[in-house]
């Protein structure tokens, strides 16, 4: 099964820029989307159900509008879907598809960032607190896949200027723990499975030419259970993917 997240910073405005072309090319059995920031009655029907896919699944904010907002198109019609995590804290903001399939759970996750205030980064952290757990239990039935926008930069080199962004939220020591912790509890990060050296980003600041100069921050991920480890066949970044100013990152897991 070949996998694809990305976030596309806005759906009505990703589609004015060929990412019809992309999305129906790309071969994804399954593509998940973050920051659609839209609800699904603003965009025509062609648009919100493309005919590459058979199955479409949106989940919007309900606290503030063209804001947040996650979606999924699907070939592989799921067992179940599910919106959101067990603590209704963290539900508002249209931030997670959950895609249970015959041999493991898919989540969507668009995670909060934490710069505008530390009442942000506090929201942040406990979501990621819940996930983890969410993910532990339901993991006693079968494995995890989960992609998205993570919206932290785990090592040194997955940012092109650690040092001069030690202090802003995205590369906090206490982001960057949480990887370390959801980690250590058996979670791999795929795309190092195939690539250890600098240099890969997914995301990059519209500003001073961040994308042409590749000064950016590999905050996408997708993450599997270790049960699944053996499985990844690939995974990668497509950068030269434009668009937003995230790129899509793929993983093919062989069930």
């Amino acid at each position: 099964m070949i996998i694809y997240s990305w976030n596309v910073n806005g759906y009505r405005a990703v589609i004015k820029k060929d990412f019809r072309d992309w999305l129906d090319s790309c071969g994804g059995d399954v593509v998940m989307l973050q920051e659609t920031k839209a609800h699904p009655d603003q965009i025509d029907e062609e648009e919100r159900a493309p005919d590459s896919y058979s199955n479409n699944y949106w989940n919007w904010s309900k606290k503030k509008k063209g804001y947040s907002g996650v979606a999924c198109f699907t070939n592989p019609e799921p067992l179940e879907v599910l919106t959101g995590l067990p603590d209704d804290r963290f539900n508002g903001e249209g931030r997670v598809l959950h895609l249970e399939y015959p041999d493991f759970h898919l989540f969507n996750i668009y995670f909060p960032n934490g710069q505008m205030s530390e009442e942000r980064l506090a929201f942040k952290m406990g979501f990621y607190e819940c996930f983890l757990e969410h993910a532990e239990t339901l993991r006693k039935d079968k494995p995890i896949v989960v992609g998205g926008d993570f919206n932290t930069a785990h090592t040194e080199i997955d940012l092109k200027n650690p040092k001069s962004n030690a202090e802003r939220s995205g590369f906090l020591p206490e982001e960057r723990a949480w990887v370390d912790k959801f980690i250590a509890h058996g979670y791999v990060d795929t795309f190092r499975l195939f690539e250890d050296g600098p240099h890969h980003y997914s995301w990059w600041s519209y500003r001073f030419n961040a994308r042409k100069n590749n000064a950016g921050w590999r905050i996408d991920y997708f993450f599997v259970s270790e049960e699944l480890k053996d499985k990844v066949v690939r995974a990668w970044i497509e950068p030269e993917v434009m668009g937003s100013d995230h790129c899509p990152i793929g993983v093919e897991i062989d069930f």
